[in-house]
């Protein structure tokens, strides 16, 4: 009864020391209810950024570039990355006249990666190729937390600029979509993407001049059409074409300084010579159908069959993507045979393989 008495006091004592809500304090003094004050809490977040990265470049520097390479990621049988693939195809984009490789973007499927996957390959590309090709990492998120963590994380590890898509999904408002690419430009160099088709929200070009004065971005990859490229290009803004179809007269007719592109992880040494040697409308043509192949399925569908039937990566998918069926497949042969087998990347004839050879991924194990 005693320890109950005790406890009974220890409680009544720690009540009475409870501290009395500060609105009650404030209306027993005035006879009046205040709101309380809301915390104000101040931005104290500085980069995590250092000067000392070996392969630390500028925004300028970026923007001489002519041909940047969406890399394709390929995977080991069990979904994992493939990186002796990965190496061997990077390698065949640097000796083919690649000036930069987009890791992690939507080619390279960076929407099917952890964030862990998303920063190791930007690394290991850095550390692997650094010293030869700019390496930009697709950093960007609809969520602004998001893109700001993995944007940080990419240039820790060495990545020379970033990629930035606009909020996708939920969306945001124009002021929203200045105040997002706002929080990830002062990190380093930035390449903004503008893709409708996939965001489901045009980036209007108010946005881009109100982010333009900053000395980090870069330029626009830009798949809105030639017309946007040239209200750009005509303001001094860099900008690379997003459209394979479309990109020699980008280049050629409307001032854009190069191609983000998907068709260069095939024939990485024929888009050169459309990025670097003048108008070539005749090349261009020759390309088209092969382009338009690539692009009958949304990207990067047709990219992994053709990579697997040329026989430089592994037939592994990770669903939700699959590989075109069978008629598709003889058609790429014939497109090889007759753009010509030296031109695409890889060594061994081209086959069609069988629906059975190709394994599909659902889960990492």
């Amino acid at each position: 009864m005693a320890a109950m008495k005790s406890y009974s006091v220890c409680l009544r004592e720690s009540a009475l020391q409870l501290p009395r809500h500060n609105c009650v304090d404030n209306y027993k003094r005035s006879g009046k209810w205040r709101p309380p004050q809301a915390a104000v809490k101040p931005n104290l977040h500085l980069p995590m950024r250092s000067f000392e990265v070996k392969n630390m470049t500028s925004a300028e520097d970026m923007k001489s570039l002519r041909l940047i390479t969406a890399i394709k990621t390929p995977y080991l049988p069990d979904g994992r990355f493939d990186l002796e693939a990965y190496d061997a195809l990077v390698n065949m984009q640097i000796a083919n006249g690649a000036e930069g490789v987009v890791v992690g973007g939507t080619t390279g499927e960076g929407q099917l990666m952890s964030w862990d996957e998303h920063i190791m390959l930007i690394g290991h590309t850095v550390n692997c190729f650094g010293s030869s090709i700019k390496v930009i990492g697709n950093t960007g998120s609809n969520s602004t937390r998001e893109a700001i963590h993995a944007t940080e994380q990419g240039f820790a590890v060495g990545m020379h600029a970033a990629l930035h898509i606009n909020p996708y999904y939920g969306k945001t408002s124009v002021e929203g979509m200045v105040s997002h690419f706002d929080s990830v430009l002062p990190m380093g160099p930035t390449i903004i993407y503008n893709v409708p088709g996939r965001t489901g929200q045009d980036i209007p070009p108010r946005v881009i001049h109100a982010i333009a004065q900053s000395p980090n971005l870069a330029g626009v990859k830009e798949c809105a059409g030639n017309d946007r490229v040239e209200q750009y290009t005509d303001k001094g803004i860099v900008v690379w074409s997003g459209n394979d179809d479309q990109c020699h007269d980008a280049r050629w007719n409307h001032g854009a300084a190069g191609v983000v592109s998907v068709t260069s992880n095939l024939v990485p040494g024929l888009m050169r010579r459309l990025m670097f040697e003048g108008k070539n409308t005749e090349l261009s043509s020759k390309l088209l159908p092969l382009i338009d192949w690539l692009f009958q399925e949304p990207n990067p569908i047709a990219l992994n069959t053709a990579l697997a039937q040329l026989g430089v990566v592994r037939p592994v998918f990770r669903l939700p993507y699959v590989p075109l069926p069978s008629a598709q497949r003889i058609e790429f042969v014939n497109l090889v045979k007759k753009i010509g087998r030296e031109n695409f990347v890889g060594e061994e004839d081209v086959q069609v393989l069988e629906d059975d050879d190709f394994i599909l991924i659902a889960r990492l194990s």
